[in-house]
């Protein structure tokens, strides 16, 4: 698999503060990564680094196996980390005309790309009409006019409504399908978890996470579970070593599991310990209750 990305060790000081504290990981050619983390974890900082426009105090990156230059490099790639930035009163086909003179590109694509973002039928329109979600998508067919080999985006949905939300997800799987390698930064795990194949977690700048989302999922799930003695059940479940985390909430029993088991087989095992379930169902871990195990075994 080629690499897109190599980033080894890299910090950043701000003074007192280290906002990235030697963080490595590896990006390959054609997945869609998320580096997912709350407000103040690095995420913009680690992207700025390696777009060149912030100046990391120690640790390496290197583009495309490290055989050219950062500055040469930056031509395969298209990024968007700060808000879009168009003339209000130029049509949307004008200010794409405009970016592609500045980057150098032909423009025979401005067409091509405002189809591909859903707004060809508003290309005659001045960049003012638009609304928050169209200046986005406006955004990223500007990151494709030089069909970059690796789309950057930071927090590509904040502040929009849901179907401009639900318009910019699809629109990246799109992209993503089409072979374009794609590199987010969220605090949304919801985002990262539907549109993302790999994900990057990072707290107060240290990688808690690094690989694929669904081996992160790929737990064996749990058992939410309910009886009439559940005292019993919990005694039962604890001195059982398939299971990892036992927690009970309102009457309701919840199983981690440590390995495979169907509902099944579960519920026969009971029965024969004489135990008599009146609510079992299995369900698999989210990505969110993942990030929370991860999160709640960091000191703060």
């Amino acid at each position: 698999m080629e690499t897109i990305l190599t980033i080894e060790n890299l910090t950043k000081k701000f003074g007192y503060l280290t906002a990235v504290k030697d963080l490595s990981f590896t990006i390959e050619k054609g997945n869609v990564y998320g580096i997912l983390g709350p407000n103040g974890s690095g995420k913009s900082t680690t992207l700025g680094i390696v777009l060149n426009v912030v100046n990391r105090t120690a640790g390496n990156f290197s583009w495309f196996d490290g055989q050219i230059s950062t500055h040469e490099a930056l031509k395969k790639v298209g990024a968007i980390i700060e808000r879009p930035n168009f003339y209000p009163y130029m049509t949307a086909e004008k200010n794409l005309q405009l970016v592609c003179k500045i980057k150098g590109v032909s423009s025979d694509k401005v067409n091509e790309k405002l189809e591909l973002v859903g707004l060809i039928d508003r290309k005659d329109s001045k960049f003012r009409t638009f609304s928050l979600g169209m200046k986005q998508r406006l955004a990223i067919a500007s990151a494709l006019l030089n069909d970059p080999e690796i789309l950057i985006l930071d927090e590509p949905t904040n502040g929009l409504d849901p179907q401009g939300i639900h318009q910019i997800r699809e629109l990246i799987k799109k992209i993503a399908a089409a072979g374009t390698t794609i590199l987010l930064a969220s605090h949304l795990l919801d985002e990262v978890e539907k549109v993302c194949s790999h994900v990057v977690i990072l707290r107060k700048g240290v990688k808690l996470y690094s690989g694929r989302v669904d081996e992160m999922i790929a737990s064996h799930g749990f058992f939410e579970l309910k009886c009439e003695d559940n005292e019993k059940l919990v005694s039962q479940l604890e001195s059982n070593p398939i299971f990892r985390k036992i927690s009970s909430d309102n009457g309701l029993i919840t199983a981690f599991l440590n390995e495979p088991l169907d509902a099944k087989e579960f519920n026969k095992m009971m029965f024969d310990q004489g135990i008599v379930l009146s609510h079992l169902v299995k369900r698999k871990e989210s990505l969110e209750e993942q990030f929370l195990t991860l999160t709640e075994n960091q000191s703060n």
